[in-house]
């Protein structure tokens, strides 16, 4: 539900691009939370070793971008342009680290012990690689943006959000690919793949 923001005119535009940036980082965070809730199934030992070996290195970075999700969304309503720009770039950080441990985490674990084991796994790390160097990007336009006039940063913060919507709509093939079949339900057997509890309610389901 938006909330109006009273203030200046150039202002207008911060509150509801900065939701449109808690939209967009809940989508990419649902990319590893759309474990949670998938189908049961007879795996083998080996299946269920790799994905334990996966999911204990997850829940940490899951925890990390809820956290990130949790603390876009408190400045959501922030009319201080130097505060949310803090706020955005710690956040934008966070995910990236998380995404890059993510990665080295699939890289650890060595291929699946399914069909096509090791391409599914080269593509998951090379698509984590490169949605932390995203996010990375990111950040660094947070750090660019000028919040000494109210309405060239909302300007630029809309251009943020819009290329992070992009993000979050694109680039997560391997990983669904990751998450399919005894792989997929095996993980999400595994405590470290299930959603953090949250309570704040912050999160937004997939």
């Amino acid at each position: 539900m938006d909330v109006y923001v009273p203030g200046p005119r150039a202002m207008e535009g911060t509150n509801p691009v900065n939701k449109k940036l808690v939209a967009a980082l809940s989508g990419g965070a649902a990319l590893v939370l759309a474990l949670t809730g998938c189908g049961g199934g007879d795996e083998d030992k080996k299946v269920n070793d790799w994905a334990k070996s996966v999911c204990d290195e997850v829940q940490p970075q899951l925890k990390k971008i809820q956290g990130a999700n949790t603390a876009i969304q408190g400045a959501a309503d922030e009319q201080d342009s130097k505060k949310l720009q803090q706020t955005d770039s710690k956040a934008f950080q966070e995910i990236s680290e998380s995404y890059g441990a993510l990665a080295k985490a699939v890289n650890k674990a060595g291929p699946p012990p399914v069909d096509s084991g090791d391409k599914t796994q080269q593509q998951a790390v090379k698509e984590l690689n490169a949605t932390s160097g995203a996010y990375t990007k990111l950040k660094t336009s947070v750090d660019k943006l000028d919040t000494s006039d109210k309405s060239k940063f909302a300007q630029g913060l809309k251009g943020v959000a819009d290329e992070l919507d992009k993000l979050s709509k694109s680039g997560d093939q391997a990983l669904q690919k990751l998450q399919e079949g005894k792989v997929g339900s095996a993980m999400a057997k595994q405590s470290g793949c299930q959603k953090p509890k949250t309570t704040g309610g912050a999160t937004t389901q997939s």
